[in-house]
């Protein structure tokens, strides 16, 4: 075998439909576009969507229910474990993200007891589960929910 004589898998490649090469190809005229309108045009993309100008479906149905996703409060969370590797005694938000285990000093955060703790910390968070505070009590350490 030689690079000159490479070929592609056989069905792999496929003839390129020329259209709008006169009646004897078979997509003459109006080159498999059909008769008249925006579909014909050059240019035309219908959205997936669309309805070809009925009302669509999301107009046609009524809404109904109460989304809390207003309302939802939002927690970067970290976990004890995280809290564990850190060597400082009294831990806030500008600490979790100065050593990057939160994207933002702003946002509230949450603490988590995923991990052991064996050192007495200071913590101050704006939440925290019932198991992170009782391990965080358990080594000796405080934690202060605003």
């Amino acid at each position: 075998m030689r690079l000159g004589e490479l070929q592609p898998a056989a069905g792999s490649r496929h003839k390129v439909k020329r259209v709008g090469r006169g009646h004897g190809s078979g997509w003459g005229k109006s080159a498999g576009r059909g008769d008249k309108g925006a579909g014909q045009r050059s240019g035309n993309r219908r959205r997936p969507w669309f309805e070809g100008g009925q009302m669509p479906l999301q107009r046609r149905l009524p809404r109904r229910g109460f989304s809390n996703h207003l309302f939802k409060k939002e927690y970067q969370i970290v976990n004890l474990s995280a809290i564990a590797r850190l060597e400082m005694e009294e831990i806030d938000a500008q600490v979790l993200y100065a050593n990057g285990l939160v994207r933002s000093a702003l946002k509230p955060i949450k603490i988590l007891g995923e991990g052991d703790i064996k050192k007495a910390v200071k913590i101050t968070a704006d939440a925290c589960s019932k198991s992170a505070q009782e391990k965080i009590e358990k080594a000796g350490g405080s934690i202060t929910v605003q």
